[in-house]
């Protein structure tokens, strides 16, 4: 059994990590802005409060855990980043930081899509046609991150798992996922094999200080209704 601490566990990302690795027996603690709101995460040995992009923080709620998982982002959608007004374009990057300096051994951290390779080689965030020119900002930041982790030669084993355009909502566990490289891959993820993926790099890590992407063995179907783009992580 592992101690496991998540960042972000309030959120859709976070909720499914906590959930998959309680139902295995480690010991899970859950951190995010307000415990009072999240009183009700099942499975977890503690909820505690705490700020990812600060390392006083994280080196607080994090001692003492084998493994850490960032599952946090400051908006769930294109609506919610846009009342957020104007976006902290290190917020990524604080939270890299702040987990290289002061977090557990292990790290697995969720990533975006739109820095994934499109069919021309080129980032999609990169391509209007693909992703949204007033969310490049976003994409950017999440970028920002990455290089931050890439960056550090020692210390934490780091792995960013980058989920496909669309992520399942309310998608089943199947257990059952392809890992790949920096190309954009086909297909449908749910949170739920996200989270079995998370915590499977956690119990027998393969793959070190790197970046992969992570899709279902699902196609996307047109129109489906339950398929959305991860803007957010959590």
């Amino acid at each position: 059994m592992s101690s496991i601490v998540v960042f972000g566990a309030g959120g859709r990302a976070g909720r499914a990590v906590t959930a998959e690795a309680s139902a295995r027996g480690h010991r899970v603690t859950a951190v995010v802005r307000d415990p009072a709101r999240h009183a009700g995460l099942p499975g977890v040995a503690e909820v505690r409060a705490g700020d990812v992009g600060d390392r006083d923080s994280v080196a607080e709620v994090s001692r003492g855990h084998d493994a850490a998982v960032n599952a946090v982002t400051p908006a769930s959608g294109p609506e919610a980043l846009a009342a957020l007004g104007k976006l902290d374009a290190e917020v990524f990057v604080r939270a890299a930081d702040a987990l290289l300096s002061a977090g557990p051994p292990r790290l697995i951290a969720i990533g975006l899509f739109a820095n994934l390779l499109g069919p021309d080689g080129r980032p999609i965030h990169d391509d209007p046609a693909a992703f949204p020119r007033e969310l490049r900002g976003f994409a950017l930041a999440h970028t920002a991150g990455l290089e931050r982790l890439r960056e550090a030669r020692d210390g934490v084993d780091w792995l960013m798992l980058s989920p496909p355009a669309a992520l399942d909502v309310a998608g089943t566990r199947t257990g059952v996922y392809r890992l790949g490289g920096e190309d954009l891959p086909d297909g449908v993820l749910s949170y739920a094999d996200l989270a079995v993926a998370v915590v499977d790099e956690i119990e027998h890590p393969r793959h070190h200080r790197t970046r992969v992407s992570i899709t279902g063995v699902t196609t996307v179907q047109a129109g489906a209704a339950r398929a959305r783009p991860p803007w957010r992580a959590g």
